[in-house]
């Protein structure tokens, strides 16, 4: 295989391997530009990807599979949405508790689907003529549905984010909650919402991985996804347009994960590759000065009390 062979390789596995990481990043971007930082990211995802290959083994319909683990992700997230919203508890602490609830639920629900192969998957889906194209064609317009859904999903969130009122008022909720309140928004509605949001996308993320990605269920098959989406978040400063360069590149690090065993690499240490971007993407917004160099929402983990205005 010529070294061009290899790198187009690459890049049509990168679109599939950072699907779930995209889905996952645009739910956490509008979680956070409320104010809200959702820590259960790996928790809701792995109970989406439960909770799709159950009901696709159960119904044969993987549509319905999908809007099944998009509503357990989002009821998850609501979870998060009354500790941190309402009784204001500690949002890192209510995401952690979160992510184990997750990883222990779905370990037992999960253990009858171990070594089951599954009824149903998506399969890809070319666009007639697009997918033709020389290089961009089997590169882009080869996948499945659900990649051209999270294509679609970086325009409209952005769209909505900067040229409509809901995206308006969604981002002075997050940068500065007592003057939204004081203008007549309601705080803990836009908070709901977006964190509800959130949750759905991260129930899709799950859903992908067990009935595309790797169709099959396997316990802990996030395999820390949800705590990269947390760094991608960041990477993104909190945008949906540069959420989808920081999905694909962190499924491009997951791809040569496997490519480079081939190399003689050992596996452990290529397993790493994906945290080790992570913790240099968190070490470096740390800081208090770089959070808001990056853009990162004002009123970010503060919670709300209106006796506070």
């Amino acid at each position: 295989m010529s070294i061009w062979a290899y790198i187009f390789s690459v890049l049509q596995a990168t679109i599939p391997a950072g699907t779930p990481l995209l889905y996952g990043t645009l739910g956490e971007v509008t979680a956070e530009r409320s104010g809200v930082v959702n820590l259960g990211v790996e928790g809701m995802m792995i109970m989406g990807a439960v909770t799709a290959f159950g009901v696709a083994q159960a119904t044969g319909d993987p549509w319905l599979a999908i809007a099944a683990a998009a509503l357990v992700g989002g009821l998850l997230s609501l979870v998060h949405a009354f500790a941190s919203i309402t009784l204001r508890v500690n949002q890192v602490v209510s995401g952690l508790a979160l992510t184990m609830l997750g990883l222990g639920v779905s370990g037992m629900m999960g253990k009858r689907f171990i070594g089951m192969p599954p009824r149903v998957q998506l399969k890809p889906v070319p666009i007639p003529g697009l997918s033709e194209i020389p290089i961009l064609g089997p590169l882009l317009f080869q996948q499945d549905v659900l990649v051209y859904i999270s294509l679609l999903m970086v325009p409209i969130l952005w769209f909505m984010f900067y040229r409509t009122r809901w995206g308006l008022i969604l981002r002075s909720v997050g940068e500065s909650p007592a003057t939204a309140d004081a203008m007549g928004i309601n705080i803990f509605r836009v908070r709901y919402l977006a964190v509800f949001f959130g949750g759905l996308m991260a129930g899709i993320g799950g859903a992908y991985l067990s009935i595309v990605y790797a169709p099959a269920w396997i316990e802990g098959m996030t395999a820390g996804i949800g705590w990269i989406v947390i760094a991608l978040t960041i990477f993104a400063t909190w945008d949906p347009a540069r959420a989808l360069l920081g999905a694909y590149l962190f499924g491009s690090v997951r791809v040569l994960q496997f490519r480079l065993q081939a190399l003689g690499i050992s596996p452990p240490l290529l397993n790493t590759l994906p945290f080790i971007l992570t913790i240099l993407v968190l070490m470096i917004s740390a800081g208090e000065a770089m959070r808001k160099r990056l853009g990162a929402p004002a009123a970010l983990m503060q919670p709300y009390t209106r006796e506070e205005r």
